[in-house]
Parts: structure tokens; sequence; C-alpha cells
């Protein structure tokens, strides 16, 4: 079944295209990197060579990797279950933007029988690199959002 919008927009980053735009009007990419870049103007990422608006967290849309908008790509029926988060998306980001993705990702990766002990960590990792107040933010928004639907 696939989400509602209310879901879609609880499910992803408050700078994704999926908070204002269906399905198929924005395209996802397996992480972030050079190859988008947030757009004040148009509230999201946008693809540098597209300008097309674009999500960087497929586990978190649930779709894969895809150029739905740029190219028409079908989008395909919704798996009851999101991608697995890719090695890349497992790796602590730079940009304070990217870090309540991060935390889902370790989240997910760790599984729900050791969902405690990966918050922990991540929480601890994220500590040494961010701002407290940014981390407590995306944990608050992990717990809330993430663990609710789970």
């Amino acid at each position: 079944m696939a989400m509602t919008s209310d879901q879609l927009r609880d499910a992803t980053c408050v700078v994704c295209p999926a908070q204002s735009m269906p399905l198929g009007q924005f395209d996802v990419t397996d992480r972030p990197g050079p190859t988008s870049r947030y757009d004040p103007e148009v509230g999201c990422r946008v693809d540098v060579r597209t300008d097309v608006p674009v999500c960087v967290h497929p586990y978190r849309v649930g779709l894969p990797p895809g150029a739905y908008c740029s190219q028409g790509v079908p989008v395909p029926t919704i798996p009851e279950e999101p991608p697995a988060p890719t090695r890349d998306a497992l790796e602590m980001p730079d940009d304070v933007t990217n870090l309540e993705g991060w935390i889902i990702a370790v989240v997910r990766a760790a599984g729900s029988a050791r969902i405690h002990q990966a918050l922990s960590a991540a929480e601890t990792l994220a500590a040494e690199r961010f701002a407290e107040r940014d981390v407590v933010t995306a944990m608050r928004r992990v717990l809330t959002v993430e663990l609710a639907g789970g």
C-alpha cells in the first residue's frame, strides 16, 4: 500500500521535495553529493545539471533511485518496506542538514533488535561533529516520526 501524502511528509526530510510534490515530480538519487544542491527558491535540493528537484534519501521516500521527473521513468509500486540504506548513507555527514537522514539510516540498518544501541551510538558520534541542539533536534524527529511509524 502506498504511503499517504501525510505519511510521506512525516517520513522525509523537511527539505525533501516529497514535502510538497507528489511522487514522480522529482528524481531520487542514492545520497547527497555534488550533483545536487539546496535551492532556497525551490525549497529543496535540485540536480545541478537538470534543475529538477531531487530526493537524496531513497530509503526515506520509499523509492529506489531513479530519474522519475527528468527522464520520465515510471514510479514503481512502493514496496511495504522501503529500500535498505546504502553503505554511503551510513557514513557520517559533514552537513547538519543530512544528520537526521543519517540517524535514520543507522537505525534501519541496525534493525529492531539493536535499535537502542544504534540510537545511542549515533547520538554519541553525532555529538562529536555537530552542536548539541542540532543533535537533539534530529534525534527528536527520528524518535517521534521514525520510531512512531515502526
